[in-house]
C-alpha cells in the first residue's frame, strides 16, 4: 500500500479529482465507496479491472520463497502447448508487491471453489500433489467454468481461453505439469499463488494474466455472478440509478459489504425481502458493489470491539470532497491501517487533524454492531453526523472538573465536597481520558457490571457509547438506574470492603460533565429530572472568593461548603421552577451526609466495626423509609454530641449541625410520605450525600496517605 507521500506523488490533484466522487458523502454506501477507491489507488492503481483485485489476501506471501507457480503455455504456434525455454512449463519463483497487477489475483472467500482469477491461492503450505492440482485446474476448472466459457465467447481475445481448455484435454500434458511441479519443488510443501503465462508471439515473449484483457474480463464476470446469486438467488440483478454514482447501470441486490448490512439475512434492512428483486429495494452498480467490497481493509481499521459489539467510526470529509482534503483523510486511513498502538480512531485523529481540519470538515459514520451469529446482527445507534467535539470535548471536560473545580479540589484547610484518587480514572484528570471515552471504558467504570460475552443490543453501556461518539443525548433516567445498581452491587459485595465512595463519586463527575452546556448529552423524558441536566456552576468558586466568603461566614468551612455545593449543584439547589423535587433530592442528599459523617466518626473515633453507613445502605433507602432513617440518625447524632459534651467543655452547638439544621428543614418538618421523587434518583443522592459525609473532615498533619479502596 502506498504510503501518503507515494499517494501524494502517484496521484497530481487534477488526476486525483478526476477519481473522486462527484456528490457530497449522503451515506454509509458512499463512505465505503469512497473508502474502496482509496484502498483501490493504493494498491492496484487505476483502471477498469482495478477494484476486481485481492492483493490484501496474498501480502503474506510476498518475498516467502517459492510461493509463486507459474504454468507456462505456448500459443504462438497452430497448436497450443507446455513452455520448452529454459523455465520450461512450470517456473517456481518468489511473489513480490511489484507483481500484484501481473499475476492479477481476485480471491473467492470459500472453503471450497477456485478463485475468480485464473491466478489461484492455494491452502496452507501445501503438499507438492495439491499444488499439482491446482496448477492443473488453471487449464481444467478455471478455463472451462461456465462464466469464463461465456467471457470467451464475447471477447475478441477469447481464442486463448480456448488453447488452455485444449491442453487441459491431453492426459499427458497434466502428467508433464504434475512431473515438472514436482521436481521444481523438490518435493517440499509451500504455499503459494498459481498462475499462468502465456505466450502469443515469439517475439513478445510469455505475459502474465494482467496483461491479457480477456483473462481479467473472464475474472471480472465470475466474481460479479457471484454479487447476483447470493442466498440462492438465480439473479438478483436488474437495469436501475446506481444509488452511489446517481448514474443509471445494471445494478446488483445482494452484493457484499464490509459491515454485511443489506444481505439476505438482514431482515430488518429489507423487510419483506424478495432476493430476486432485491436490486430495486437496494441498487449499487457492479462496479461501485465491487469497489464497496473494497473497503473492507480501511472499514476494518476504524473499527474496534467493546462490550461485546463492533464499534464502527469512519471518517469523512463533510461536504464534496477536494483532492487536498482526500490526502488527509488517506493520511488518517493509512495510520489507522499501518500503526499498532492500539488507538481508537477518536484519539487518532484527535492527534493527526489540525484543528480546522478537525472541526470544520471532519465527520464520521458511528454506528454499534451486535453480532449474534453468522450474518445475523443487531446494527443500533447509526449516524453519520458524529464530530470529533463529542468525545474529545467530554473528555477535557471532565478533567476540568476533577482537577480545577472547588467540587473536587479543595481551597481551604477542610477537604473538598467529593474525594478525588490518583489510582482512580475518572477521579484523576488524566490525558487517558480521551481513551477512556472513545473505548467506552468511561461508562464500564460507571454502570452496572455485565458479562461482555454475553452482552445483548440493549446493552446501556453500548447506547451510552454511540450516543457520546455521535453527540446523541443519554437519558438520565438510564444513567441513575445504572449508577444505582452498581453502588448496590458493590455495596452487598462481600468482597468489597467499605462504602464505594470514589465510585458514586467517578458517577457525579460523569453525571457532571455530560450536563455541560457545551455538549448538552443529557436528556430526560420530564420536568422532574430536568436540573440534572443542567450544567453545575463550581468552578466560581476561586481560591479568593471562597476566602472571603469563609471569613464573612465567621470562618467555619463546613457549613460554607455545603451551603456552596448545594447551591451550585443544579439538581440540589432551590429551585423556583419546581422547588419541591430539589427540595426531595437535597433532603435525600443531606440525610447521606449526616449518614456519612456520622458514619466516619463511629469508624474512626468510636472504632466501630458497623456504623450508619452498614445499618442504612443505599438499597434500604425509599420513599417510605427515609424519615425513619433520619429520626434515627439524628437521634444518634444527638446522643454522641451529648457523649462530646461531657467529656469536657468548650464543645459548640449540635455535632454536624452544619447538616443537621438542613435536614430538619428538608425531612421532619415536610412529610416525606407525599414524595414523588423516584427511588433511583433518590438513592442515588443519597449515596452521594454518604461521599461527601465521609469525606467532610479537616485532616491532621500527620494522616497517613489515602488508601486505595478495594474495588
Amino acid at each position: 500500500m502506498l504510503s501518503p507521500e507515494e499517494f501524494r506523488e502517484k496521484y497530481p490533484e487534477d488526476e486525483l479529482a478526476e477519481e473522486l466522487p462527484d456528490s457530497p458523502i449522503g451515506s454509509l454506501r458512499d463512505i465505503q465507496y469512497l473508502y474502496g477507491k482509496l484502498y483501490t489507488l493504493a494498491t492496484t492503481g487505476g483502471g477498469e479491472y482495478a477494484p476486481y483485485l485481492t492483493p490484501d489476501a496474498a501480502s503474506d506471501l510476498e518475498d516467502t520463497g517459492d510461493s509463486l507457480i507459474v504454468v507456462r503455455v505456448d500459443l504462438s504456434e497452430d497448436e497450443p502447448r507446455l513452455a520448452a525455454d529454459e523455465h520450461g512449463p512450470i517456473w517456481v519463483t518468489g511473489y513480490s508487491e511489484d507483481q500484484v497487477q501481473d499475476v492479477a489475483h481476485c480471491k473467492y472467500p470459500a472453503a471450497r471453489g477456485i478463485d475468480h482469477s485464473v491466478t489461484h491461492q492455494s491452502g496452507q503450505n501445501s503438499d507438492p500433489e495439491k499444488l499439482a492440482r491446482y496448477a492443473k485446474e488453471r487449464l481444467t476448472k478455471w478455463a472451462t467454468d461456465d462464466v469464463v466459457q461465456e467471457a470467451a465467447e464475447n471477447h475478441d481475445e477469447g481464442s486463448i481461453i480456448d488453447g488452455l481448455v485444449e491442453l487441459g484435454e491431453d492426459e499427458a500434458v497434466l502428467d508433464e505439469i504434475e512431473d515438472a511441479l514436482k521436481t521444481a519443488l523438490g518435493g517440499e510443501s509451500t504455499t503459494a499463488l498459481l498462475t499462468v503465462q502465456v505466450q502469443l508471439d515469439e517475439d513478445e515473449g510469455y505475459r502474465w494474466p494482467g496483461e491479457l484483457d480477456v483473462f481479467m474480463e473472464a475474472m471480472r464476470q465470475r466474481k460479479l455472478s457471484k454479487l447476483v446469486t447470493k442466498n440462492k438467488a438465480d439473479d438478483s440483478s436488474g437495469n436501475a440509478t446506481d444509488l452511489v454514482t446517481g448514474e443509471p447501470a445494471r445494478t446488483v441486490g445482494t452484493s457484499e459489504d464490509p459491515q454485511n448490512y443489506f444481505l439476505g439475512k438482514q431482515l430488518e434492512k429489507f423487510p419483506g425481502l424478495d432476493i430476486e428483486e432485491a436490486w430495486r429495494t437496494h441498487p449499487i452498480a457492479e462496479d461501485a458493489a465491487v469497489t464497496v467490497m473494497n473497503a473492507d481493509t480501511f472499514v476494518e481499521a476504524c473499527t474496534y470491539r467493546t462490550f461485546g459489539a463492533k464499534v464502527y467510526y469512519l471518517p469523512y470529509v463533510w461536504g464534496r470532497i477536494s483532492a487536498t482534503d482526500t490526502r488527509e483523510l488517506y493520511k488518517l486511513l493509512y495510520a489507522a491501517e499501518t500503526e499498532d498502538d492500539d488507538m481508537t480512531p477518536v484519539e487518532r485523529a484527535y492527534g493527526m487533524m489540525d484543528l480546522d481540519f478537525r472541526n470544520a470538515k471532519l465527520r464520521f459514520y458511528v454506528s454499534a454492531v451486535m453480532p449474534h451469529q453468522m450474518s445475523r446482527y443487531d446494527v443500533f445507534g447509526e449516524t453519520l453526523n458524529g464530530r470529533l467535539l463529542y468525545p474529545a470535548e467530554l473528555a477535557r471536560v471532565h478533567n476540568h472538573l476533577v482537577r480545577d473545580t472547588a467540587a473536587f479540589n479543595s481551597t481551604t484547610e477542610w477537604t473538598a465536597p467529593l474525594p478525588t484518587h490518583d489510582n482512580w480514572g475518572l477521579l484523576t484528570g488524566n490525558d487517558k481520558q480521551l481513551h477512556s471515552v472513545s473505548t467506552g471504558w468511561y461508562f464500564h467504570q460507571t454502570f452496572a457490571e455485565r458479562d461482555d460475552d454475553d452482552a445483548d443490543a440493549d446493552d446501556p453501556r453500548i447506547e451510552a457509547l454511540v450516543a457520546v461518539l455521535s453527540g446523541d443525548a443519554i437519558s438520565v433516567e438510564t444513567l441513575l438506574s445504572e449508577y444505582v445498581d452498581r453502588i448496590v452491587a458493590e455495596q452487598t459485595d462481600e468482597e468489597i470492603e467499605g462504602f464505594p465512595s470514589f465510585r458514586v463519586a467517578s458517577q457525579f463527575a460523569q453525571l457532571c460533565a455530560l450536563a455541560t452546556d457545551e455538549l448538552d448529552l443529557l436528556s430526560t423524558t420530564g420536568p422532574q429530572k430536568k436540573p440534572i441536566t443542567r450544567e453545575p456552576t463550581y468552578e466560581k468558586h476561586t481560591m479568593e472568593t471562597e476566602t472571603e466568603m469563609f471569613a464573612t461566614d465567621g470562618g467555619y468551612p463546613p457549613a460554607t461548603k455545603l451551603e456552596s455545593f448545594i447551591e451550585d449543584t443544579p439538581a440540589l439547589a432551590h429551585d423556583e421552577d419546581d422547588s419541591s423535587l430539589n427540595d426531595q433530592r437535597r433532603g435525600a442528599f443531606l440525610l447521606g451526609a449526616l449518614v456519612g459523617d456520622i458514619g466516619s466518626y463511629q469508624e474512626y473515633d468510636q472504632e466501630r466495626s458497623t456504623t450508619l453507613v452498614d445499618q442504612f445502605p443505599v438499597k434500604s433507602i425509599t420513599g417510605s423509609r427515609i424519615k425513619k432513617v433520619t429520626q434515627e440518625t439524628i437521634g444518634k447524632t444527638l446522643t454522641y454530641t451529648r457523649q462530646e459534651k461531657k467529656q469536657g467543655p468548650g464543645y459548640p452547638g449540635t455535632k454536624a449541625e452544619h447538616i443537621v439544621e438542613r435536614l430538619r428543614e428538608t425531612i421532619l418538618n415536610p412529610d416525606p410520605d407525599d414524595w414523588k421523587l423516584d427511588t433511583d434518583d433518590l438513592r442515588f443522592y443519597y449515596a452521594l450525600g454518604v461521599t461527601y459525609g465521609m469525606n467532610d473532615y479537616k485532616p491532621s498533619s500527620d494522616d497517613a496517605d489515602e488508601t486505595e479502596e478495594d474495588s
